[in-house]
């Protein structure tokens, strides 16, 4: 099948095919002669185990390493991600489930306890925590975690409620230059507020910011405040780091 063909298919852009290729993730095994790139049921294997990873929040380059691992088992993969879609399903369901309560509740249908408006939602588990670890060592996020921990529910509340007000306000500001004064000051903001949960070095803080790019899903939940945004504050936060060693 052609590229063409193969996005058409699936579902997906031909842009998202030729990046696929571009960085060695899905390379078709055969291109015609006159350039074309040929994808094969192998190719198309390949492309469903990448989905199924994407869709659970792998992002590209750790997937890549999986894949092409050599003690990679296909079958092993696809009853992970079967049991994987299986959790996020049943934690699905508890906040459909709690939806339709609440709404009951907002027409005083049905009582809600303070417990039941919050089933369903999970936040002990943090998809970036091994990314970080890697990068940054356990101590940094150790820490941070054994803060947090700490918190009562309205500390953490807060705690959120000012990551919420800080993105906003860079966001505000993501048409400036990275290194001029408002954007610096903006950024300190936010080295400072980081040290308050956690031990963040210049080091640590330009290689979080380099992650807010090329992890996808960092990418994703900050562009939410305003398009662009992660790119600013990776630029940004490089500019802080460097200018303050």
């Amino acid at each position: 099948m052609k590229v063409k063909e193969v996005a058409e298919l699936v579902g997906i852009s031909v842009r998202t095919l030729h990046h696929y290729d571009s960085i060695g993730l899905l390379s078709p095994e055969k291109t015609t002669d006159a350039g074309y790139r040929i994808y094969s049921e192998q190719d198309l294997e390949t492309l469903q185990q990448i989905l199924f990873f994407k869709e659970l929040g792998f992002p590209l380059k750790k997937i890549k390493e999986i894949i092409e691992s050599p003690s990679f088992d296909r079958e092993e993969a696809l009853a992970l991600h079967r049991q994987m879609l299986m959790d996020k399903r049943e934690q699905l369901d508890q906040m459909i489930s709690t939806i339709d309560k609440t709404i009951k509740h907002m027409k005083g249908e049905t009582q809600m306890s303070n417990q039941e408006r919050f089933k369903g939602f999970d936040f002990s588990h943090n998809p970036y925590e091994q990314e970080a670890r890697e990068l940054w060592g356990d101590k940094a996020v150790n820490d941070s975690n054994t803060k947090i921990e700490k918190m009562s529910k309205s500390e953490q509340k807060a705690l959120g409620e000012k990551f919420d007000e800080i993105y906003k306000e860079l966001a505000a500001i993501r048409h400036l230059a990275p290194d001029s004064e408002a954007a610096q000051k903006g950024i300190k903001v936010w080295f400072d507020y980081l040290n308050e949960i956690g031990h963040y070095s210049l080091d640590a803080f330009k290689g979080l910011g380099q992650m807010y790019v090329d992890d996808e899903r960092f990418t994703k939940n900050i562009d939410q405040y305003g398009e662009g945004l992660a790119v600013f504050m990776r630029d940004a936060m490089a500019v802080f780091a460097d200018q303050n060693k």
